[in-house]
């Protein structure tokens, strides 16, 4: 942040999650930072991660009251267990 001069401005851009910063009407810019993108150890975005077990979560919770998809629940839930003791 030694760099800044009051008075002028700055623009900002954003290129492939790396964010710059350039004086107006100069070409010359200097990286000020880079996108977050927290990770699971399986290499999805940490999003990703969250929105799949708030899903689970959901079909938990409906299966309750949806004799149908208790149903299929179940039987997910089996096919899981047998494939873990192959």
């Amino acid at each position: 942040m030694g760099s800044l001069v009051p008075g002028v401005p700055l623009i900002y851009e954003r290129v492939d999650g790396t964010v710059y910063s350039r004086r107006v009407g100069e070409l010359e810019r200097t990286v000020v930072g880079h996108d977050h993108d927290p990770r699971t150890s399986d290499g999805r975005p940490l999003y990703d991660h969250i929105q799949e077990d708030k899903m689970w979560g959901d079909i938990r919770r409906t299966a309750r009251t949806n004799p149908t998809l208790q149903d299929a629940l179940e039987r997910a839930i089996m096919i899981y267990q047998l494939s873990k003791t192959t």
